[in-house]
């Protein structure tokens, strides 16, 4: 009896205890998230030649020779751009331009290994998606960076090396030369000069040419292409053709092309280090890039070339120079060689 009794209060009590319990707050909507910083431009573009030790001790139709190389590379990613091209295609075509020039380290000027070889590699990466491809080593393609693009789009693999990438170049019918297609004077003279010294010649080290786009259909888009360092010894491959080292895009942060001593790029991860900052410390691209550039790597290590998703440019680096240019929607349209050339 007492037991049912105990049990039947029990009822009551807990429903009087339950009323005089404090209510629970309403339930607060989540807050948006920060808004996006308004775009600056409708479409950008930044490329690059290489980073290095660039001495201004050249006489000025070295100087002129290549600002001119820069323009037409950097006018040809324009007017693509303004006429609504996609941004992949940009990249394509821009560094196409800058690898059949004798002037800088790729395609046609790329740098002669310790064998007396050029090896070439690059990559392309689309923000849309992150897909990538790349290639390393191949020693008679013409314009590397196509054949890193159709690794991209007509395989379902990221990175073909060497000898595979070649059977590859062959399947896809890719324009293909001569090894003596490479031979550029000042190239091979480098070489000796790094022979007889057995070390790196710094002016060599860096060379690489890239480009990043924002179209108008707000996407990213990386492509870098190289012939690697002087005096490289077998099989070493750098930074360029190493998706997250030398090259990277993601529409959500930033599209990013390296130039500089590979090794280091690849230990710090560089390119997707730049787009980590901004996507989870919430920095602008040029801050972000002047964080790893200047906090994470040596003085003289190189730089690197960035373009927002709003259609912010930096162009950072820690050594002597860097042959770069940039335009926009805007107007902004400027090739640079020196750190104190206007930007």
């Amino acid at each position: 009896m007492t037991k049912l009794w105990t049990t039947k209060l029990s009822l009551p009590v807990l429903l009087f205890l339950s009323a005089c319990a404090a209510p629970e707050p309403p339930a607060t909507e989540t807050a948006p998230p920060p808004e996006a910083a308004a775009p600056t431009a409708e479409w950008a573009i930044a490329i690059h030649g290489g980073a290095g030790v660039i001495s201004r001790d050249v006489d000025e139709e070295w100087k002129q020779a290549h600002r001119d190389a820069l323009s037409e590379a950097l006018t040809l990613g324009k007017d693509m751009l303004d006429e609504g091209a996609e941004g992949l295609d940009v990249v394509e075509q821009v560094i196409r331009v800058l690898e059949d020039s004798p002037l800088f380290n790729a395609g046609k000027g790329s740098v002669f290994t310790h064998d007396g070889k050029n090896e070439l590699d690059a990559a392309i990466m689309d923000g849309r998606d992150l897909n990538c491809g790349a290639i390393s080593g191949v020693t008679r393609v013409k314009n590397p960076i196509s054949l890193a693009r159709l690794v991209m789009t007509e395989s379902r693999h990221v990175f073909f090396v060497r000898e595979g990438a070649e059977r590859f170049a062959e399947e896809m019918g890719v324009e293909k030369v001569d090894p003596e297609y490479y031979f550029v004077q000042r190239r091979w003279d480098a070489l000796q000069k790094a022979l007889d010294k057995e070390k790196q010649e710094e002016a060599e080290k860096h060379g690489t040419v890239g480009c990043v786009v924002l179209d108008r259909a707000g996407n990213l888009a990386a492509g870098t292409s190289t012939g690697g360092m002087t005096n490289k010894r077998f099989g070493r491959v750098g930074d360029v053709p190493v998706i997250g080292a030398g090259t990277y895009a993601n529409n959500a942060t930033v599209a990013v092309s390296c130039t500089g001593w590979g090794e280091k790029f690849i230990r710090n991860n560089v390119a997707h280090d730049v787009s980590a900052r901004i996507e989870y410390k919430g920095l602008g691209v040029r801050q972000a890039a002047e964080e790893v550039i200047h906090g994470k790597l040596d003085e003289g290590d190189g730089g690197l070339i960035a373009v927002g998703a709003g259609g912010e440019i930096a162009m950072v680096f820690n050594s002597s120079g860097m042959f770069r240019g940039a335009a926009d929607s805007n107007g902004r349209f400027e090739v640079g060689i020196w750190q104190d050339d206007d930007e």
